[in-house]
């Protein structure tokens, strides 16, 4: 190294500081999670949640697996089972016995959101999941269902023959008078 690049490396010393001392008086960025932590956009994409009836307290969830066709990370897992008269956990024939998710896989596109013809599984714009092991990654069905709303009995429930002999969602009447 020439004594002329050296004096070019001397002088480059000074800038640097100079950039250093410029961000001195600002406010630090640093976010001293989890204790303090900063607001998510209303769009943010978290927790999963599987979702109740609110006037009855059954679960959306009929088991049809839409939600883990229509994952890209095949991070859902869910096993169906019949409902009877005696115990009843959906309105429809059918019920998610097993329903897991491996947060590890998932990628939080909201792909099981849209695909779900039941609105049963929604991402909450609340906490990021967190865990020390692998095996409590992956969240099970008692972990995402909600509450049963206001007081009401969870699942599974007995109720009397042909209650849900209907269509799950009311649909408008045909008007064939044309």
């Amino acid at each position: 190294m020439s004594l002329k690049d050296r004096i070019k490396d001397l002088a480059r010393i000074p800038a640097g500081m100079w950039e250093v001392a410029k961000t001195l008086g600002e406010k630090p960025v640093t976010v001293q999670y989890p204790e303090q932590q900063k607001p998510m956009s209303a769009r943010f994409r978290g927790r999963h949640n599987l979702k109740r009836y609110e006037d009855t307290g059954l679960e959306r969830c009929i088991g049809c697996a839409l939600c883990a066709a229509a994952c890209p990370a095949d991070a859902i897992y869910v096993e169906a089972a019949e409902n009877t008269n005696e115990v009843r956990f959906s309105p429809g024939e059918r019920y998610a016995s097993t329903y897991e998710i491996n947060m590890l896989r998932c990628i939080f596109c909201g792909y099981c959101e849209d695909a779900c013809p039941t609105n049963a599984i929604v991402l909450e714009p609340i906490e990021f999941p967190t865990g020390y092991t692998r095996e409590s990654m992956i969240y099970k069905k008692d972990q995402l269902l909600v509450a049963p709303p206001n007081g009401l009995p969870g699942t599974p429930q007995q109720v009397e023959p042909g209650k849900f002999d209907r269509a799950i969602l009311p649909f408008p009447p045909i008007d064939r008078s044309e």
